[in-house]
């Protein structure tokens, strides 16, 4: 059965089978969340990987190796925000939905994800986690047949309980720490 998990866990360590990077269009290795995955995984390993993809588009997702990380690392490329009036909201539902697909089409049954888009591409935190705990749960509706553990990896604790909050507000039943 499939499930909707928040921790307060690094990206790095999440322990699941893929990791979903916080990725920029050119496939480079960023700061923040991006710069952490990348050094985990072996920073020039993993480029190489992203050279050879070259591109991606903003609300989409490419999948490399992990190499020292993980199993797969899958690279979405959230939507800078405006002013959520500029396709924000139907790139970033798309960064998840096709990050899950990847997931399926690779058959990785956990994933981990951050918070896409909510560091320096500045998308209000309330409003990311609303599109992501969206977008998991009507994918994961849409696949029944498909199990896997969506695992949503947070350092901060006022992320953290926004999830936490997005999630009561949604009607999502998160996966408890006890049920592992």
């Amino acid at each position: 059965m499939s499930s909707i998990q928040i921790k307060k866990v690094s990206i790095t360590k999440v322990g699941t089978a893929a990791i979903v990077n916080a990725a920029n269009e050119q496939l480079l290795q960023g700061g923040g969340v991006c710069g952490f995955i990348f050094e985990a995984a072996g920073a020039s390993k993993l480029q190489k990987a992203c050279d050879k993809i070259g591109f991606c588009h903003t609300g989409d997702a490419v999948i490399t190796p992990g190499f020292d990380l993980c199993d797969h690392i899958i690279h979405a490329v959230g939507p800078i925000y405006i002013n959520g009036l500029e396709n924000e909201p139907q790139m970033l539902y798309g960064c998840y939905r096709n990050s899950l697909n990847l997931c399926k089409e690779y058959d990785i049954h956990s994933v981990g994800f951050p918070l896409i888009s909510a560091g320096i591409f500045g998308y209000p935190v309330d409003k990311a986690w609303r599109k992501a705990l969206q977008a998991c749960n009507d994918w994961i509706l849409k696949n029944s047949d498909y199990d896997i553990d969506i695992v949503f990896a947070i350092i901060d604790d006022r992320i953290l309980k926004a999830g936490m909050d997005a999630a009561k507000d949604f009607g999502i039943r998160l996966k408890d720490q006890n049920e592992l």
